[in-house]
């Protein structure tokens, strides 16, 4: 059994703070301790499971949050933030299941701590086949691509609703309930990361005795991406596959889920320089 782990900060136990996921401060060390531990329990639980190889991808900021000899039972540590498959780098049709351990809301859905959709000064909402997504929901193109399930989501309440219709049968935790974008009331970190463990190991479990369905998406794919401003917009549908078809939207649509993701990444990439950076 192989298993796939894509990871993120603002999800953790713990963490309500965004000095908590940035380099260089006292608090970002705290962040980076209460991440690895989910990760930890994470790949500890898959292991008991009968995962026989994990695959950790850091996904959060500049995607080298972790020291790899911290990770657990020799897991295989992807980093580095100039990754063609951004979050999901490293992702194919090899793996049994997929793991989201740390994912937080959407910036367009309730109020969830720290939330935002991969970068908030440029996307204000996303959505797939009409629904509104967060970071999940646009990640489950790769997982639909490559016929692999999402077996376990981690994060606080918003975020389990939202990746809940491409992660039907997944395992959950719930690791904060959301105050508002900034205060949660927090599970106490080893309490979460025993849930998570046993999820993990019940993940692996439904992985391998085939009852986890792929995320399921309606052909062609359609992802409509709403952003800050018109330049954005037009500067967005430079990138090959996207269209702009508002004011300050554009809109990615194919039959074929990955190249979606593909011309996504790119308008995540170039749409920063409209706004100055």
């Amino acid at each position: 059994m192989k298993v796939y782990l894509s990871f993120d900060f603002e999800g953790v136990a713990g963490i309500v703070d965004w000095a908590q996921c940035r380099e260089g401060t006292a608090a970002y060390d705290i962040g980076c301790a209460l991440t690895l531990g989910e990760v930890n329990a994470a790949i500890e639980g898959a292991v008991r499971g009968g995962a026989t190889e994990v695959v950790v991808n850091d996904s959060h900021g500049q995607m080298r949050n972790l020291n790899p000899a911290d990770l657990s039972h020799n897991a295989t540590y992807i980093s580095g933030r100039h990754k063609p498959l951004y979050m999901m780098e490293g992702l194919d049709g090899s793996f049994d299941v997929l793991f989201l351990v740390g994912y937080h809301g959407s910036i367009s859905g309730e109020s969830s701590t720290l939330s935002h959709t991969y970068n908030p000064e440029v996307f204000s909402a996303a959505r797939l086949g009409g629904v509104e997504v967060g970071e999940s929901g646009i990640n489950a193109l790769v997982a639909d691509h490559f016929g692999v399930p999402i077996g376990l989501v981690t994060g606080d309440e918003a975020t389990i609703r939202e990746t809940a219709p491409f992660a039907a049968e997944a395992t959950t935790v719930v690791t904060k309930q959301s105050i508002t974008r900034f205060a949660a009331t927090n599970v106490h970190p080893h309490l979460a990361r025993e849930q998570i463990r046993a999820n993990a190991r019940e993940a692996v479990r439904r992985a391998r005795d085939g009852e986890l369905r792929l995320p399921q998406l309606d052909r062609p794919v359609r992802l409509e991406l709403d952003v800050q401003t018109a330049d954005m917009a037009e500067v967005g549908s430079w990138v090959k596959g996207a269209e702009r078809v508002g004011t300050r939207t554009i809109a990615i649509e194919s039959d074929d889920a990955l190249a979606t993701f593909r011309s996504f990444v790119a308008v995540n990439y170039i749409t920063r320089q409209a706004g100055g950076r």
